[in-house]
């Protein structure tokens, strides 16, 4: 095979694995931040725990509820029944 044409191979595989590599990152990335939240106040019974978004996690600022039989909800930190469940809940 010519050089040419190797170090044109050798481009084309590097880019393909690159991008692979991007779109993992992306995907954790949008696995761990909350892309939409709670419109409705979540009665505190069905909460065991919260834990807060990163700061890496676009707006609004939300927490994820753990809920019974291993369930998460996102909630919005401006409203206040979350802020008033912050203060009754521990983190997990």
């Amino acid at each position: 095979m010519k050089p040419t044409a190797m170090a044109l191979m050798c481009l084309l595989l590097a880019a393909v694995w690159i991008q692979d590599v991007d779109s993992k990152s992306m995907l954790t990335v949008s696995n761990s931040c909350c892309l939409d939240t709670l419109k409705k106040e979540l009665p505190l019974k069905f909460i065991q725990c919260y834990r807060k978004m990163g700061s890496s996690c676009p707006d609004p600022p939300a927490v994820v509820f753990r809920l019974k039989k291993d369930r998460e909800s996102c909630a919005s930190t401006n409203k206040t029944w979350v802020q008033n469940h912050l203060k009754k809940v521990n983190p997990c």
